[in-house]
């Protein structure tokens, strides 16, 4: 386990670098991460090249027994490059150029940015190909931040036609599978289809679901581009990029080509900004460690394997609506979760607070004046704590589907749908209970889940539904959740009734639907109990599934709310509603019974545990003192029975034998 930090010499006089560097060694920093913003100061006009400062650098870093991990530096491109070339910006929907003089404006689809980027990547790469002080690479950075994966320039366009050309087989065909009579939208050629641009009403939900995928591949399209280059120039560098949280950008079309994945942790931003409703006090201090444990466990599960924090919060942060401080200790109290999760480093963003530009009320471990702020004794501490660690087994998967989150927010039916906040009604009450998950595709392969949940499966199709089918028929146990199976993958409404060719699976099939706001009563009896439900009610008509929860208010009282059958050696079990935590965890609970998974006892709100390499974890994200149980013979290795505020403990217990309690 590694502690690193992000360190930009280039805002520093040359004069302070050796300090800077000594103090991260004696902080226990393994890890240091640079260059990502540096394209101007490497090539400060075209074709002379500047590397002088970032050798000493790099040189420094290893004379202390660090390593570095480069960035290839495309998301800020030099203001004479935009001067050459101003066609390599993106342009919004309503065709307004993106300026330079910020990050991320420039276009994934630019023949010139490509060659640009091809020519500045390999300069670099072969100026450090035989570095022995180089341990590996990101590529660019933050891709899609600023709501920048989809761009609207004529070379997206010509590339976006191009795109639907290797797609279908004419433009017949591709009328055929959107349905472009409606509203008379057929088009007599691939070029006529153009990027969706400000409209009076609505556009084709088939056309924006197409271009979010073409946006999606050409992003994929460009950091291969990076890849490739890296590779080549030294096969034995690690390479990664840093993703961002309850994001849109579809990692799993890029995760073949990295080693692993990285992403960014704000976690008081994310409460404020990433999600609907307000902040709890106890959040704006410390994040929900839902939210957050959520994305760590999106980019673990996309390639299966441990991730890094590329970027871990290390105190106040400049961007969120409010920058309060965080609570005592919860900069460490990040990097241990992260850890839980299955990090194997968590590097803090950044070093030091910087003097100048946009990011100057972003705090680093250290303040602006070189004296330690207050993430720096955190990140210590942290350095000290962790070890090696094998990486998580979890027994359950959730499956996670980008193309049912982007279509059913071109299509919310609803003002209160939210993807993320349904898939983590279920993923929060998984992880109330210790349960490690993996975030997966539903396109991979299932064999080592016990147990799999679906919340929202919209796309669904006849490979899907076998895929599932053979999971079940094998032992496994599948809960679906509502919208599961709504749509085709051109994003029509199945000839038969939801779930589409999931009903023969789930036993059942969806005969009405509701979007219900706050004013309607949402109530749902569930064997034996009665819940609350919110936002959507699917009301089910049985086949072979037996009828497990009854709705019981409002226009679907009496109908069928959730069916559960056998099929093969497993359980389908399919909820019609969005359920509220009482039921989500009653479904969970029962999922995990039927599989054979072991649980814990309930943990309170903000407090969570988890069961790494034959630790538990507990994390505080709480103002309040959490008091643990733990069987008699566990050991801890950091902290103690008593968690105080934002604090941590790790015991050598399986989860199931903790419970924790507040105080």
């Amino acid at each position: 386990m590694a502690i690193g930090v992000c360190y930009f010499p280039e805002h520093w006089p040359s004069e302070r670098w050796e300090t800077d560097v000594r103090q991260m060694a004696e902080a226990g920093i393994e890890y240091v991460r640079m260059a990502e913003f540096s394209w101007g100061r490497i090539e400060p006009e075209r074709g002379e090249f500047a590397f002088d400062w970032l050798d000493e650098a790099i040189d420094l870093i290893g004379e202390h027994g660090m390593e570095a991990v480069l960035c290839t530096p495309t998301a800020t491109p030099p203001k004479w490059l935009v001067d050459e070339h101003p066609d390599v910006c993106q342009r919004d929907a309503d065709g307004t150029r993106r300026e330079g003089g910020s990050r991320r404006f420039t276009c994934f689809n630019s023949p010139t940015y490509r060659e640009e980027t091809e020519r500045i990547v390999r300069e670099m790469t072969e100026r450090y190909a035989d570095n022995p002080h180089v341990a590996g690479w990101q590529t660019d950075n933050e891709f899609g931040c600023h709501d920048t994966v989809n761009c609207y320039c004529e070379d997206c366009s010509a590339a976006f036609s191009d795109w639907l050309r290797d797609r279908f087989d004419s433009v017949d065909d591709l009328n055929e599978a959107w349905g472009t009579t409606f509203w008379s939208q057929q088009y007599d050629s691939f070029e006529a289809v153009e990027p969706p641009g400000p409209t009076p009403a609505e556009h084709h939900p088939s056309r924006l679901l197409a271009y979010d995928r073409f946006s999606n591949d050409s992003v994929a399209e460009y950091n291969r581009l990076h890849v490739d280059l890296l590779r080549d120039a030294n096969d034995d560098w690690f390479v990664t990029h840093n993703f961002m949280g309850d994001f849109p950008l579809d990692s799993h079309r890029l995760a073949d080509d990295l080693d692993f994945l990285g992403w960014d942790s704000y976690p008081t931003g994310f409460a404020q900004d990433r999600r609907p409703g307000e902040a709890t006090p106890d959040e704006l201090r410390a994040g929900d460690p839902d939210q957050v444990g959520l994305n760590h466990d999106v980019y673990r599960g996309a390639k299966r394997e441990p991730f890094w924090v590329l970027e871990q919060q290390p105190g106040d942060v400049n961007w969120p609506p409010h920058a309060p401080q965080p609570g005592d200790g919860a900069m460490r109290l990040w990097a241990h979760h992260a850890v839980a999760h299955g990090a194997d480093a968590v590097l803090y963003f950044r070093w030091r607070r910087c003097q100048e530009g946009q990011e100057q009320y972003h705090a680093g471990l250290r303040r602006q004046d070189g004296s330690p702020d207050r993430g720096y004794d955190d990140a210590t501490a942290a350095a000290e704590e962790l070890f090696e660690l094998a990486p998580v087994d979890a027994p359950v998967a959730l499956l996670h589907d980008y193309e049912s989150l982007w279509a059913t927010g071109h299509q919310p039916h609803s003002p209160d749908w939210h993807y993320w906040s349904h898939l983590r009604a279920y993923y929060d009450a998984l992880r109330a209970r210790g349960v490690q998950v993996d975030v997966v595709s539903p396109t991979e392969s299932l064999d080592e889940y016990a147990a799999a949940v679906a919340p929202t499966l919209y796309l669904a199709d006849e490979d899907l539904a076998a895929h599932l089918e053979e999971y079940v028929d094998a032992g496994g146990h599948l809960l679906l959740g509502a919208r599961t199976g709504e749509k085709d993958q051109y994003n029509q409404l199945h000839d038969s009734l939801a779930p589409g060719p999931l009903a023969d699976l789930a036993g059942l099939r969806v005969e009405r639907h509701e979007s219900v706001p706050e004013q309607i009563e949402t109530r749902v009896a569930y064997d034996g109990a009665e819940y609350d439900f919110r936002t959507w009610a699917g009301w089910l008509s049985l086949d072979d599934a037996e009828r497990s929860g009854t709705y019981r208010s409002g226009e679907a009282d009496g109908s069928p709310a959730i069916g559960r059958r056998s099929a093969g050696d497993g359980t389908v079990t399919y909820c019609g509603c969005w359920p509220e935590a009482e039921l989500a965890d009653a479904l969970a609970t029962d999922l995990l019974d039927a599989a054979g998974v072991a649980y814990a006892q309930r943990f309170p709100q903000g407090v969570r545990a988890a069961e790494r390499d034959g630790y538990t974890w507990v994390t505080n994200f709480t103002g309040d003192r959490v008091t643990l149980d733990v069987p008699s013979d566990a050991q801890f290795v950091v902290g103690g029975p008593t968690l105080d505020a934002f604090d941590v403990a790790v015991v050598d217990s399986e989860v199931s034998a903790v419970s924790g309690s507040k105080k």
